[in-house]
């Protein structure tokens, strides 16, 4: 038997308060911003104004998908995390659990694409753990950490969203889920869609850092002043990455769903999966919690970088979530924790798709 309801992802933030909360080791005064539920990272306090940000995620390596990929989400969705902060990663660590029957060959292209884009991006391993397990043949490969220091009162954290903020989104929703089932089924997705659908789709995953627009954003609006917090979404899409947001702020929120960019590629795809494309994995797109007035320097900013952005909504002042239809009707939103992506994927898999 399982050990939570909902056996694909990330628990809920019901299993978080109740089973880890209060099950955090000791309490120790430099920790500024310890685990919360939507909070993507730590923040401890080093002295001299400064403070270290520091997040941990699983690691992906999916045969079907091949070692470069796997590697590009391993580093990028720890990158993206820490990158809500307002600044780049700077060291990471891994621990790799790796199936026994992954070959030397595959493990070093693996770990090759791993090392490459670490080197990119500025990032220095400095240790890890690596092994084989018998009886492994899970596509999350181990952990890993990435941490950075800077300036105390410029790091961002997610849970400081303010009431009143306006909502920018970057990108569009449903990036990665469309993606990776892209690329797991080409020919069924091409045989349904056509093959140019499969191939935008496909070649999205290469657009999946939010890293880019996170340290334009800092740059364009002044840290905790007009830019408040910023959220990477990742499971339970752009609607579940608000609500984690929201929750961890304290506050609500109101969201226009036409505002929410889906491209016609990601609507293809999900409505062929069946999957509600705006709580769906949406890596790729970062969420903002922006002061009222500076939006527009904000999205203007971000354009000249070569993001595409747009304000889908308000955080709200009390614990409501309401989205909007495009015929103006307005309904409370609930999100139970169950992103679609994952059955929907599984069930691909099981039927044969290919």
């Amino acid at each position: 038997m399982a050990a939570f309801d909902d056996q694909y992802g990330k628990v809920d933030a019901q299993v978080f308060k109740e089973d880890l909360l209060n099950k955090c080791g000791a309490k120790r005064p430099e920790v500024i911003c310890g685990p919360r539920f939507g909070v993507d990272t730590a923040i401890i306090e080093l002295g001299n104004g400064k403070a270290l940000a520091t997040s941990s995620d699983p690691l992906s390596l999916i045969p079907s998908l091949g070692m470069e990929i796997s590697a590009h989400l391993s580093v990028h969705l720890l990158a993206n995390d820490m990158s809500t902060t307002g600044f780049a990663p700077q060291f990471a660590q891994f621990v790799l659990n790796l199936p026994v029957s992954l070959t030397r060959e595959d493990f070093n292209l693996y770990w090759s694409h791993i090392d490459a884009l670490c080197k990119k991006l500025g990032i220095s391993i400095t240790g890890g753990h690596t092994g084989q397990i018998p009886g492994q043949e899970s596509t999350i490969s181990g952990g890993g950490t990435m941490f950075l220091q800077a300036p105390k009162d410029k790091i961002l954290s997610s849970n400081n969203a303010a009431i009143g903020d306006s909502i920018i989104m970057t990108k569009h929703a449903a990036l990665s889920s469309s993606s990776l089932l892209a690329n797991a089924f080409p020919e069924t997705v091409s045989q349904k869609c056509g093959e140019e659908i499969q191939k935008i789709a496909a070649h999205n995953f290469w657009d999946l850092s939010v890293m880019k627009e996170a340290l334009a954003a800092s740059s364009i609006l002044e840290p905790n002043q007009e830019l408040h917090a910023m959220h990477d979404v990742t499971e339970g899409g752009i609607l579940g990455a608000l609500d984690e947001m929201a929750d961890a702020s304290g506050c609500g929120f109101t969201v226009e769903l036409d505002k929410i960019k889906l491209n016609e590629e990601v609507k293809q795809i999900t409505d062929l999966f069946e999957i509600d494309p705006f709580i769906s994995i949406g890596a790729g797109s970062m969420l903002m919690a922006v002061k009222p007035g500076h939006e527009d320097r904000l999205i203007k900013g971000l354009s000249k970088e070569g993001v595409e952005a747009c304000k889908i909504g308000v955080f709200k002042e009390g614990s409501a979530k309401q989205v909007v239809d495009a015929n103006g009707k307005q309904r409370s939103f609930t999100f139970d924790g169950v992103d679609p992506y994952w059955a929907a994927f599984f069930k691909a898999f099981q039927a044969g798709w290919q």
